[in-house]
């Protein structure tokens, strides 16, 4: 028998929460990367129906052992509605060459329903806020659950991408020398300045004025040759875009008044034997040491919380939002191997480094597995410090006294 009909015999047998946990049981498959010659539209098919569904019964299982108080908040079970659909229209078409268009159909209103999953998902954790306040027990398991959650809908998009992109009506749209959504011949520097322009433009709508850019590069592989490597273009410019709006954000706000201007935004983008690193420095006046892991928090923003709801009468900032743009881009730069790291001096500025794989033979997807340890951190709270630990803010000692 087929892959194909094995699964298929899985889904007329057992209901839809057995399915979801013998699926999540199954060995997640590497993402493949294929040239346009050598593409196959029925390797594609049977390879993302198997790997759609067990990544989708991984999330659902795991949405499942998150807190009751979480799991019934409206927008968190809205996003598990979705999950529970792509299960049903992955697993209804046919292993037929007839039905491929369909299951292509099946593919883009999947993408589609999940643009706003991100939103959607930060909506119910300020549900829950708004609730029950802040727990540490709950704050840890969301930490851990959303870093898990956002890398398999990365995989997700990124699965669909270059299915889409090799076979569907999206090729006509995609560049001529691009396999799907990876770049070989990646121009890292073009990426930057394309990154930059766009948060120039957003910062100069709200604030009518943004820090030029500084750009250097050191390619050690090859000195005289521009940075080129195979990557994925709309990661890194997502990655790139969020840093250049913090940057920018905190650059205008610290000297928005000065009478020397507006420091510019330094980059440097250097290429060794096995990195691709991407320094980012400015000099919007850094953060404290303590905060920075905060930065990474999905239960901590600088700035004023957006809404979901229409006609609420509240707008951020267009440079900031729910908080999720930096450890999104983490995830971006983790899932194939790399990270970004923050290096702050306060009172000074900020350096966001992006680190990735400068060979592609090494650039392979980390991902999220369900098992004995992922299930073991949900049912347990986090463990008391073993180092001593100041319990809040420091004090002003300006203000405070000894009695």
């Amino acid at each position: 028998a087929t892959e194909w009909s094995f699964v298929q015999h899985l889904t007329n047998t057992l209901s839809a929460a057995s399915l979801v946990s013998y699926m999540s049981r199954l060995l997640l498959t590497p993402c493949f990367s294929t040239g346009r010659e050598n593409a196959c539209e029925k390797t594609s098919y049977v390879f993302l129906r198997k790997e759609l569904a067990v990544r989708g019964a991984n999330t659902m299982k795991e949405i499942n052992l998150l807190p009751s108080d979480l799991r019934i908040q409206p927008s968190i079970k809205l996003v598990h509605s979705w999950y529970i659909q792509n299960s049903t229209e992955t697993s209804e078409s046919p292993h037929t060459i007839f039905l491929w268009n369909s299951f292509l159909d099946t593919l883009v209103k999947i993408r589609n329903r999940h643009n706003e999953v991100v939103p959607t998902m930060a909506q119910g954790v300020i549900e829950y806020k708004q609730k029950f306040g802040f727990d540490p027990f709950i704050s840890s398991n969301v930490q851990y659950f959303l870093d898990r959650f956002y890398t398999n809908r990365i995989s997700f998009r990124m699965l669909i991408n270059q299915h889409t992109l090799l076979f569907g009506d999206d090729r006509t749209t995609s560049h001529p020398k691009h396999i799907g959504g990876i770049d070989p011949t990646c121009n890292v520097p073009e990426v930057v300045k394309d990154a930059y322009e766009t948060a120039k433009m957003l910062c100069e709508q709200y604030y009518m004025i943004a820090p030029e850019l500084n750009i250097e590069e050191y390619n050690s592989k090859a000195p005289l040759k521009a940075i080129q490597v195979v990557n994925v273009p709309s990661h890194l410019f997502h990655m790139l875009f969020e840093l250049f709006k913090n940057s920018m954000r905190a650059t205008v706000e610290l000297h928005e008044n000065s009478s020397a201007g507006l420091p510019p935004v330094k980059v440097m983008v250097t290429l060794g034997k096995e990195d691709l690193s991407i320094k980012i420095s400015d000099r919007g006046g850094g953060v404290p040491l303590r905060k920075i892991d905060k930065l990474f928090s999905y239960m901590y923003s600088t700035a004023p919380t957006p809404s979901l709801e229409p006609g609420n009468g509240t707008q951020a900032p267009p440079l900031a939002g729910f908080g999720y743009g930096l450890p999104i881009s983490r995830l971006y730069a983790r899932y194939f191997q790399g990270d970004l790291n923050l290096y702050s001096m306060e009172g000074v500025g900020t350096d966001a480094v992006i680190y990735l794989k400068a060979l592609s033979s090494e650039s392979f997807e980390r991902l999220p597995v369900f098992n004995k340890s992922a299930w073991r951190h949900y049912q347990t709270g986090p463990e008391a410090d073993d180092w001593s630990n100041p319990s809040r803010d420091p004090r002003d000692a300006a203000k405070y006294k000894i009695k």
